[in-house]
């Protein structure tokens, strides 16, 4: 993975001593509670550009072609400081992320890379790091076309989950 996001111009480095943030620890706890798949945690980029995001999982995309699993984990949903005000607002954000996840490859891209223009888009997610994560995995995606997985409510605010390929 390293060399991959190295020859793409992408810095990395290694902690070794860090351990799994939630969002790589809880969905990993459900899909595999036995903790039998080797798993590489990466983290988001200083400055959280959309653009960077895609271009992180564009060059991670390789690694699909070895049964490599990339996952993003993130929520559509992530306003915790006004939740009830922004969970009513949800259902509009939430309608166009799957719009613009099922687009043909570079319309979904192009979408994606002005996902804060959405409708309550700020409103839903006053900050990247919960959306982002589909970035990578939308860029890993190459030119396979999104699926919604599924989609409904959590708390009483539209959560939906999205997958590429296969």
């Amino acid at each position: 993975m390293r060399s991959l996001l190295e020859g793409a111009g992408f810095a990395t480095a290694e902690d070794p001593d860090r351990g799994y943030d939630h969002g790589t620890f809880i969905p990993l706890k459900v899909a595999f509670p036995n903790a039998d798949v080797p798993t590489v945690q990466l983290s988001l980029q200083g400055g959280l550009d959309p653009a960077m995001h895609l271009a992180i999982g564009r060059a991670l995309a390789p690694l699909r072609d070895d049964d490599v699993l990339v996952l993003g984990s993130g929520m559509t949903f992530h306003n915790l400081h006004d939740y009830q005000r922004a969970a009513l607002r949800s259902g509009p954000f939430d309608d166009w992320l799957q719009h613009a996840a099922v687009k043909p490859p570079a319309e979904r891209d192009a979408a994606l890379l002005r996902w804060s223009e959405a409708p309550y888009a700020r409103e839903i997610h006053p900050r990247e790091e919960h959306v982002l994560p589909l970035m990578v995995v939308a860029g890993a995606a190459g030119e396979d076309r999104g699926a919604v997985g599924y989609s409904g409510t959590f708390g009483g605010a539209r959560i939906s989950a999205m997958h590429f390929g296969a």
